[in-house]
């Protein structure tokens, strides 16, 4: 019988009190004192440790029936609804992990798939939204010319009248391609999948036209959404996940889960190749300390689970190349969008792109 064990900060309150709670409350929400006895010993979560303000507790792997959403569940369901109360660790048992095949790619897979053996890996965002497909397809040529790895959509993309969806896969699936096949180079276009539709399908659909990845969302699609595009093995394209509304999980100290559990283990757990993360020294307040946890759970020992690439970004700048590949290390890929624009697009992404293939 395997299990796995989530440590809980408890702050503020009875931890005794607070711990039963989050047993009961996790598994069977029901009176305690009513359950069978084979169910109080088995189904509800075991204390197995309290230390300071941490509570470590262990539940049944067959609680969580082996699937992703109800892993989350019995992760962070109800007890999201206690205050001052933060996950800051978890272990999953071998068996629980042997259930899920993570990430298609990862770290080696991608350096194949773009013939780059040692450097740090380039990404940008396609902006703004109101722009044409059209227009955002030229910027997307420019990207390849300049040596880009990965052009996806920013997130907010998704099927405004300005450039609708399927218009906008097809036309920068089209460019992207193009712009291969003359510069004799492997840039990949991610869509995102950020609309109301049957989202497998239309990965589906964008693979047919061009799509060499796609960008999910799944903090607004869920993460189940993302591991049935991982094990889809027709689909089989490399999975750029993005944090958006997940940052309620993470921003305050005494509640949520930590940066390096959200934004990479489950990352991870739920398929995703590459993880998408607010760098230190940006438009947001993540500090030295929260990147760092993130990367180094992208990248460390997880079951069978392959290491990921962290994706660090949100108001990069090109002369910030050099410290964030020290701070990084290679195993990077460097995301840089809206400061490319400050100028000529293509003399500021080859400047970019040469940067990245200096620090091999």
């Amino acid at each position: 019988m395997s299990k796995f064990t989530v440590t809980y900060q408890v702050l503020g309150k009875d931890i005794k009190e607070v711990a039963e709670a989050i047993r009961v409350e996790q598994t069977i929400e029901f009176p305690f004192d009513l359950a069978p006895t084979w169910i109080q010993e088995t189904v509800v979560g075991e204390i197995v440790e309290i230390k300071n303000n941490l509570v470590t507790i262990c539940y049944d792997d067959r609680v969580t029936g082996f699937e992703i959403s109800q892993f989350l569940n019995v992760l962070w369901g109800n007890v999201s609804l206690f205050a001052d109360v933060k996950i800051v660790d978890f272990s999953l048992s071998n068996e629980f992990l042997s259930k899920f095949k993570g990430p298609r790619f990862g770290v080696k897979g991608l350096r194949e798939m773009f013939d780059a053996p040692s450097r740090p890996l380039l990404a940008t965002a396609l902006k703004p939204m109101g722009l044409a497909a059209s227009d955002l397809a030229k910027s997307a040529s420019i990207l390849v010319e300049a040596g880009f790895d990965l052009i996806k959509d920013d997130h907010g993309l998704a099927n405004q009248p300005w450039a609708l969806w399927k218009d906008r896969v097809e036309i920068i699936a089209s460019a992207i391609r193009a712009a291969n096949e003359k510069f004799n180079t492997k840039a990949v276009y991610a869509p995102s999948l950020n609309l109301k539709a049957d989202l497998k399908q239309m990965a589906h659909w964008a693979k047919s036209q061009g799509a060499g990845a796609l960008l999910v969302l799944p903090g607004v699609s869920s993460f189940a959404l993302m591991q049935d595009l991982a094990e889809d093995d027709e689909l089989a394209l490399p999975l750029m996940s993005h944090p958006s509304m997940l940052g309620s999980l993470v921003m305050n100290q005494n509640h949520g889960i930590s940066h390096g559990l959200v934004l990479a283990k489950l990352m991870r757990l739920a398929g995703a190749d590459i993880s998408i993360f607010p760098n230190y020294g940006g438009r947001f307040s993540f500090s030295k300390e929260q990147c760092l946890e993130i990367a180094q759970a992208a990248r460390c020992e997880f079951g069978n689970l392959k290491p990921i690439w962290p994706a660090p970004g949100g108001g990069m700048t090109l002369d910030r190349i050099e410290e964030l590949v020290k701070f990084f290390g290679p195993d990077t890929m460097l995301l840089v969008g809206g400061a490319l624009h400050r100028g000529d697009l293509l003399e500021n992404a080859k400047e970019l792109a040469l940067r990245a293939q200096s620090l091999s």
